[in-house]
């Protein structure tokens, strides 16, 4: 039977089986008699609240007919958009994403459509419905590769952060695919696509990187500024904060560089530049949750970089901090581990301290993308896994390495994973059968995911 004849034989049917009347089936799905007639002769297309309303008095489940709705109308004959609409986004809704899929295939050739495609997908992100908006921004990509065009760059730059995952490596593909795109976005979306590019490579410890984009990013904010000469209202501009914001965070970035690089005190120049910079006159009530901030992480981490020079005078402080700014436990615990095994110091009495809000932090740690809070939170099991052991609390720490292990192979960091492996080699002895039988499961999973990664590599080859 031919697509087109599918909905409507199927419909003619089931009120032949049911042995209703025309009307009675009209009566309880709500399709007016006279267009429910015109339907089943094929001489009136179905709209898609007609097809919700049909199928809903059929008893079937949302969406049932959207797959051959899709052939019949957008596949089998000419597509219209005022039809093309509605059912992309009701399959957005309901999540049917291989409909969208098989349809927006057959539509691009009509690049006519390309405009609105791209709009519905804006409509679709904010809607939160990310899946289906990923789906039209690839499709207008594509149509629109060969373009040097601002919606192409902009395409790119939401594809970009859609890609952002737990997997590192992808991670790291989505940041070199999306880069060359920057330069062709409006000069204030640049500043957000830098900063969430700065981000990527800082998770990813590309520290040059860090430091190049964010001194792209002080440099264009500099000159929006300049050209910027009164406040612009938050519903005006394109940026997600204000001007002043980007500088501060540039340096923000760079301080953050320096300390995993272990460059505490030129951490700490920066840590005064970025409080400097965020410090503004006149603020209104949006920059004053800004200026908050900064001045709260300058707090937090100029006591995170004296201790890392070794100053553990600020140590009672900064724990009153974090206990006053629950959000920050985790970062700054996996901070205080790391200075205590720097120095070998004991922290015990910390660590019961914050005992009950640990294995839950990870959860609820705000202004952190997930990408990050994943790292923490593998940098955390990683610290204390060494703490344990340096101790010579050795059962506490294979068990947290264990965990470590998992959560780097979960999030495929190599560098985590040749870590842990190397530690555990170190210290497999002073374990049991059962860390040992838990480790060879962990390791079958690392072997598998090369397999994969290898079979990959020879398909594409």
């Amino acid at each position: 039977m031919e697509p087109a004849t599918t909905i409507r034989s199927t419909i003619e049917d089931y009120i032949r089986k049911q042995g209703y009347t025309l009307q009675y089936f009209a009566d309880i799905s709500g399709v007016n008699a006279g267009t429910l007639s015109a339907i089943i002769k094929g001489t009136r297309p179905i709209a898609m609240a007609q097809l919700d309303l049909i199928t809903q008095g059929m008893n079937l489940e949302e969406g049932y007919f959207y797959e051959t709705y899709g052939a019949e109308c957008f596949v089998e004959s000419a597509p219209h958009w005022r039809r093309l609409e509605p059912f992309l986004q009701r399959c957005a809704e309901l999540d049917k994403l291989d409909c969208i899929q098989r349809v927006i295939q057959q539509v691009t050739d009509d690049r006519s459509y390309i405009s609105e495609l791209f709009e519905m997908a804006e409509g679709m992100l904010e809607r939160g419905q990310q899946k289906a908006a990923r789906m039209l921004y690839e499709c207008v990509a594509e149509c629109e590769k060969y373009q040097h065009s601002e919606r192409l760059a902009l395409c790119q730059y939401r594809i970009f952060t859609l890609s952002l995952g737990q997997n590192q490596h992808d991670n790291l593909r989505a940041a070199v695919h999306f880069e060359p795109y920057i330069n062709r976005l409006d000069e204030e979306r640049q500043l957000d696509a830098i900063k969430d590019l700065a981000n990527t490579y800082l998770a990813l410890k590309y520290w040059d990187k860090v430091f190049d984009l964010s001194e792209e990013l002080d440099q264009k904010t500099k000159i929006l500024q300049a050209y910027t000469k009164k406040k612009i209202d938050k519903s005006d501009r394109l940026t997600a904060y204000p001007l002043f914001v980007y500088r501060a965070y540039s340096n923000l970035l760079k301080s953050m560089a320096c300390e995993r690089q272990g460059r505490y005190e030129e951490a700490l120049v920066y840590t005064e530049l970025y409080a400097k910079l965020a410090n503004i006159s006149e603020p209104d009530d949006e920059d004053q949750i800004y200026i908050d901030k900064f001045a709260g992480w300058k707090e937090a981490n100029t006591y995170l970089y004296k201790l890392m020079i070794g100053d553990f005078s600020v140590l009672p402080a900064y724990v009153e901090f974090i206990e006053q700014n629950e959000e920050e436990i985790l970062p700054a615990l996996i901070n205080i581990l790391e200075a205590a095994n720097k120095f070998e110091q004991n922290i015990d009495d910390i660590l019961y301290k914050f005992s009950d809000s640990i294995n839950t932090e990870i959860n609820h740690s705000k202004g952190y993308t997930e990408q990050i809070k994943s790292e923490m939170y593998a940098s955390f099991l990683l610290e204390r896994s060494l703490y344990h052991l340096n101790r010579h609390e050795y059962r506490e720490g294979l068990e947290q390495l264990m965990d470590c292990l998992w959560e780097s192979v979960r999030l495929n960091n190599q560098t985590d994973i040749i870590h842990c492996i190397s530690l555990y080699e170190k210290y497999k002895n002073m374990g049991n059968t059962e860390i040992e039988h838990q480790y060879k499961l962990i390791m079958m999973e690392v072997q598998k995911s090369y397999e994969k990664k290898e079979n990959l590599i020879c398909n594409l080859a």
